[in-house]
């Protein structure tokens, strides 16, 4: 099962178990729980759900992994060739690491796969 959510004007494809990294949320912890309710499309593998835009009432549940974490250094330089100008800026992102935990969605037919 699977599900495509949107947050923080993205879209993710997560499932159970993947570890995610969205943007910065401050004030949450290590091991705090999360809800995404903008669920654009879920599939249980026996049909899919397709929201206009969203599926009402779905949630994807998730768990705090990383309350904070850094992501890489982007360096900004600006020349202008024969003024001896020079200007030398960077830029680090912060992320917040979560794992998805459960996927909630009233009325999809989720197919259980046997193994083989």
């Amino acid at each position: 099962m699977f599900a495509i959510i949107e947050d923080g004007s993205r879209q993710y494809r997560v499932q159970s178990g993947d570890v995610l990294s969205i943007d910065y949320r401050d004030g949450l912890e290590k091991g705090a729980s999360i809800s995404f309710d903008r669920v654009l499309l879920a599939n249980g593998g026996g049909g899919s759900s397709i929201g206009q835009p969203v599926i009402d009432g779905a949630t994807v549940e998730a768990e705090v992994v990383i309350a904070e974490e850094k992501g890489p250094k982007l360096e900004v330089q600006k020349i202008r060739r024969r003024k001896n100008s020079r200007r030398h800026t960077g830029h680090r992102q912060k992320y917040t690491n979560v794992k998805i935990t459960a996927i909630n969605v009233p009325g999809l037919d989720i197919a259980e796969n046997s193994g083989s």
